[in-house]
């Protein structure tokens, strides 16, 4: 495992940026305190490894800030980007010893953290735990069947206006503008990793980004700062059928 940072000191669950969306968002003031005492902070830097498919976890976490990548690598050793972990996003399987996918820091990443036996034992007992993370990972299911539609059927343009879209969404939902459509956030992923992420060459993103900027859908200052002037053209140039909400 890559080197990385263990933090003494904890953040205050109140005022945690990911509280009303992690996988502790249902907990009352008591189950709270209770994950406190099992929870610590880690921090990585881009690039780095946090868990190579295969070995053994001991941990499973919520990332606080900063997106990392799940990729798996085939017998020939190509690796293939399978998703992205966006803030208040699980990482781990209760019940599993075992990680299935490397998990690689995109940006600088901080993980909160809980050591996975007791968190086990906890979700026994807590409702409000086991709850949410079911329905995490009956969002995750969601996410990843509209994923094979946006592989499958759109074309070059609304796969990386959907993109975009994700990531401006979730940015949005954590910090978001009261009453503006208008959201603001860095881009996480190069122009390779999202080619490859999309299954498109370098050129052709790059070429797509422009003409999404040209047109006025987004505004990209650098190769990373992107502003969404209005979010419900940018799901409409997805193709996306949504109402144009922020994901809750």
């Amino acid at each position: 495992m890559a080197h990385d940072d263990v933090h003494p000191v904890s953040l205050n669950c109140g005022d945690c940026p990911i509280r009303h969306r992690a996988v502790c968002a249902r907990c009352d003031a008591d189950e709270i305190d209770e994950l406190e005492n099992i929870k610590y902070y880690r921090s990585f830097e881009a690039g780095q490894t946090v868990i190579w498919a295969g070995d053994k976890m001991d941990f499973v976490a919520s990332i606080v800030s900063g997106i990392a990548t799940l990729t798996q690598t085939l017998e020939d050793g190509r690796t293939q980007m399978v998703g992205l972990l966006l803030p208040s996003d699980f990482v781990g399987r209760p019940g599993r010893s075992a990680a299935a996918y490397n998990v690689t820091a995109t940006t600088n990443i901080l993980m909160c953290c809980f050591r996975k036996k007791p968190f086990e034992e906890m979700m026994e007992r807590t409702p409000h735990i086991a709850q949410r993370l079911l329905q995490m990972t009956l969002d995750e299911l969601d996410a990843a069947r509209e994923w094979m539609l946006l592989l499958g059927r759109k074309t070059a343009r609304e796969k990386i206006a959907s993109l975009l879209s994700i990531i401006a969404r979730r940015d949005a939902s954590i910090k978001p503008l009261a009453g503006s459509n208008r959201v603001t956030f860095d881009l996480p992923l190069t122009r390779e990793a999202m080619a490859d992420y999309l299954g498109l060459t370098l050129e052709t993103v790059s070429r797509q980004i422009s003409a999404l900027k040209r047109d006025g859908v987004i505004v990209l200052e650098g190769k990373r700062h992107v502003t969404v002037p209005d979010i419900d053209r940018l799901l409409m140039e997805a193709g996306d059928d949504s109402d144009g909400g922020f994901l809750i």
